[in-house]
């Protein structure tokens, strides 16, 4: 058996299509979407990011501004930059890059975000949202990999479901958005036993913890579905948590790292800019006509 290549560049492509259309129509009605994106300190880090979310935005007509502030700014100092941001109606979504200097907690900031401006999904009230099966901005990487699933030809009521790693911006939202759909799940960790005994019972394998080669082809069932969501430099290349050429041999679909996972994350984000933008429309409005 030879797994099926999921191309995630072409999902990506068609979800940025349905976001350009959305975003030309705001920009009409004189809400045009606006990112803008906080990094501090050297940016070379980050630098890739920033350069590949700016010219997927602006080819869906999303503008993007990308903002860079000293290493030496105080937390306080930058969120009050967000608190700003916050305030301003030209600005409909937030993003913070990493990584940020040792003095500043990524947490802090994610949480001075507005949940209206929160595109990243990263925010506790966003998150939180999932619990309740009420997804409206969600972690982009997480929803990344559900959409992923949810292209390929399988029924994700009753799916057996196998998530490796627990982090609470994917692991864990992953869990809960296909159990949200129906799916019968289970979350392994670095304290879980026998990983591969729940990974080989899985119709569809989600993998995220930052271990090149963690995942072999003997812990896949064969058939299942391997979204391989990590990223890793391995000798010059970029690799998943997956050993790609064994588990391609057993598993049903996988996910290529790079041009799997990745591209989609950017195009939820985006679709994350148009809803966020909407939101944010109807909040103004309403508070509008509240006041005359």
């Amino acid at each position: 058996m030879t797994a099926t290549v999921i191309d995630g560049r072409a999902i990506a492509a068609r979800m940025t299509a349905e976001v350009a259309q959305e975003a030309a129509a705001l920009a009409q009605a004189g809400w045009e979407p606006r990112l803008v994106s906080i990094s501090v300190g050297d940016v070379a880090a980050a630098e890739l990011y920033v350069r590949n979310q700016r010219r997927q935005a602006e080819a869906a007509g999303v503008a993007f501004e990308a903002r860079n502030y000293p290493e030496t700014i105080s937390l306080e100092q930058l969120t009050g930059v967000l608190a700003g941001l916050n305030a301003d109606p030209r600005v409909n979504g937030i993003i913070i890059q990493r990584p940020l200097p040792a003095h500043i907690p990524v947490k802090a900031l994610q949480k001075a975000v507005h949940p209206l401006k929160d595109v990243e999904g990263m925010h506790p009230a966003s998150i939180g949202n999932i619990v309740y099966n009420d997804l409206a901005l969600g972690p982009c990487t997480a929803v990344a990999a559900v959409e992923i699933l949810k292209t390929l030809p399988l029924k994700v009521e009753g799916l057996d479901v196998c998530v490796i790693g627990h982090s609470e911006i994917v692991g864990k939202p992953i869990a809960f958005l296909m159990m949200g759909l129906g799916a019968t799940v289970t979350v392994c960790h670095h304290m879980t036993r026998q990983v591969a005994v729940h990974s080989r019972a899985a119709d569809a394998v989600f993998v995220a913890v930052g271990k090149p080669g963690l995942v072999t082809g003997n812990m896949l069932k064969p058939g299942a579905a391997l979204i391989d969501i990590g990223i890793n430099r391995v000798e010059g290349r970029t690799v998943g948590d997956a050993d790609y050429d064994s588990c391609a041999e057993v598993a049903g679909w996988i996910t290529p790292v790079p041009g799997g996972v990745g591209p989609v994350t950017v195009a939820v984000l985006l679709k994350n800019a148009v809803l966020a933008t909407r939101m944010q429309r109807d909040h103004y409005s309403a508070a509008f006509a509240a006041a005359v």
